[in-house]
């Protein structure tokens, strides 16, 4: 059963609370779109997923089916049931004002960007800039070369691909649909994302 269904505007940010065992799919509806994503428990969000516990568990930086988003203390926050894309990124943050302007140049300070969305939403349950830890990027192609060289590439979504993520627990779920320009990551033109929450 359908839940909650919306489609996320280009640049704009979302976020739900799902209940144990409920599943969020999140679909690249034109392509090429990169999904920043943030979890927490949402009975105590100190405790948010942590890039580094979800990666030592899993011996892999990219995230894949049966990949678990974990908490610093390893518990479980989200399971991926299911993806139409090969691989999704968990090292290239979120973009800033501050980022910007040190990546793209001073003129592009005034450009929206990812954390102005988290934070946005974070008012909503009562959290703010402290809340804010390393993220996922859905859609994203962020390959690690054999040195250890990372860039942001085009991206190996298309329309209509999308993730699905089963709740372990009570999990808050925060979005921005990154409205970076400078960048690949988005075709260099910020598109729709569409949320579905089944129980």
């Amino acid at each position: 059963m359908i839940v909650r269904d919306e489609v996320v505007a280009p640049r704009a940010p979302w976020s739900a609370i799902l209940e144990k065992g409920q599943t969020l799919t999140i679909v690249d509806v034109d392509g090429n779109q990169a999904v920043d994503f943030l979890a927490y428990d949402a009975d105590d969000t100190a405790n948010a997923y942590s890039a580094q516990a979800t990666l030592q568990e899993q011996d892999s930086v990219y995230l894949v089916t049966g990949s678990v988003l974990r908490t610093a203390e390893s518990a479980p926050l989200l399971t991926i049931v299911a993806t139409d894309v090969e691989r999704h990124d968990t090292l290239g943050g979120a973009c800033s004002k501050e980022s910007n302007t040190l990546r793209y140049g001073f003129h592009t300070y005034s450009q929206h960007a990812c954390a102005e969305n988290f934070l946005a939403e974070f008012s909503r349950y009562g959290m703010g800039k402290r809340d804010q830890v390393s993220n996922i990027n859905w859609f994203m192609n962020v390959p690690v070369d054999p040195d250890g060289a990372l860039g942001i590439v085009d991206g190996i979504s298309a329309p209509g691909l999308s993730v699905s993520l089963r709740a372990e627990t009570r999990v808050l779920v925060v979005v921005s649909n990154c409205p970076q320009i400078n960048n690949p990551c988005n075709g260099f033109d910020p598109s729709r994302a569409r949320m579905t929450i089944h129980d």
